[in-house]
């Protein structure tokens, strides 16, 4: 038995691994004495401590009813910041990683909605696919799901979803990279009539979807991105980032992060999801501009604050509060 009375991690054994579609590895992870884990809803998520000894925030992709296991897939992304290719080629079956218990920002609403319109791009499907299994067992239908991925073999349970089960209730599609090709939501999202958007996926889908749905009530649109704001961009350049205390002034290349910069040169700082959606890192900045990339910091807060994970500077040069 797995327990957490203080929110301590969990040691948790890799029973199973395999790869379900290319360069996606899904993992089940279970208490090495076969206990019950700590309880989840759909939509939540769990932060594994990979073998390089960062954090990375995951969501369970299986039905919460099950007790004995967190299923998660994992993208390897290899011109990442390692997080994933730490996990997806340091962590084989019998392993054993550190998983802080699940948490839940995507929640499904407390009150049943009239239906479900189920958006994932991706990877984005590991929430979702928790969500819709939630709706099957509890005998329920009321949702659709529209899944998008640019070739049939980036699609993670492809074959899942093409059971007579998903017959009409299930919409997979691959744009093969060409703009052209994608498929038009607005038909779908043109009216709500009490329905409930829920999406994950690239930054593109998830801006294309708030765009088509900014009629929508804002309780009726949710979204849920834990790597959209951490690509890398084509424009990025260096720039100089200085501690303001002890005079520290170090480079930060383009690919690289402020806080893995600072990493690099002997500093800690606390960190948990480096996708920014957690808040866990912000810090006080004193001189420049940021170019602020987080999806936590309102729009006061960025007059003072930058979230390190993943923002970096418009300019030359940045001061930090450190």
């Amino acid at each position: 038995m797995v327990s957490d009375p203080d929110n301590s991690p969990l040691i948790l054994a890799a029973s199973h691994k395999e790869q379900v579609a290319d360069g996606i590895f899904l993992f089940e992870l279970r208490s090495p004495d076969g206990g019950d884990l700590p309880q989840f809803t759909p939509g939540s998520h769990i932060t594994v401590t990979v073998p390089s000894g960062q954090k990375r925030r995951y969501s369970l992709c299986n039905d919460c009813h099950e007790r004995d296991r967190y299923v998660i897939a994992v993208k390897q992304e290899v011109d990442g910041r390692g997080g994933s290719l730490s996990l997806t080629t340091g962590v084989n079956k019998g392993d054993v990683v550190s998983v802080e218990p699940p948490a839940n920002d995507f929640p499904l609403p407390a009150s049943e909605p009239k239906r479900f319109i189920f958006i994932a791009g991706g990877i984005g499907i590991t929430p979702i696919r928790s969500m819709i299994l939630d709706r099957l067992r509890q005998g329920k239908d009321n949702f659709t799901l529209y899944y998008f991925t640019r070739t049939p073999e980036l699609m993670a349970f492809r074959d899942e979803f093409k059971r007579p089960e998903f017959e009409g209730k299930a919409v997979l599609h691959h744009d093969n990279g060409d703009p052209e090709q994608a498929y038009d939501l607005w038909p779908v999202l043109e009216e709500q009539k009490g329905a409930h958007v829920y999406c994950c996926g690239p930054r593109g889908l998830m801006d294309a979807v708030r765009d088509m749905t900014g009629h929508w009530p804002d309780s009726a649109v949710h979204f849920e991105d834990f790597v959209g704001a951490t690509a890398t961009r084509p424009d990025d350049t260096p720039f100089e980032v200085r501690l303001a205390k002890s005079g520290e002034t170090y480079t930060v290349e383009a690919g690289v992060s402020i806080l893995d910069t600072l990493r690099r040169n002997g500093h800690t700082l606390p960190s948990s999801c480096e996708s920014g959606t957690c808040g866990t890192c912000r810090v006080r900045f004193i001189e420049g501009e940021p170019d602020h990339r987080d999806l936590v910091l309102s729009d006061e807060e960025r007059k003072t604050e930058i979230m390190i994970c993943v923002s970096r500077a418009r300019g030359r040069s940045l001061v930090l509060d450190i």
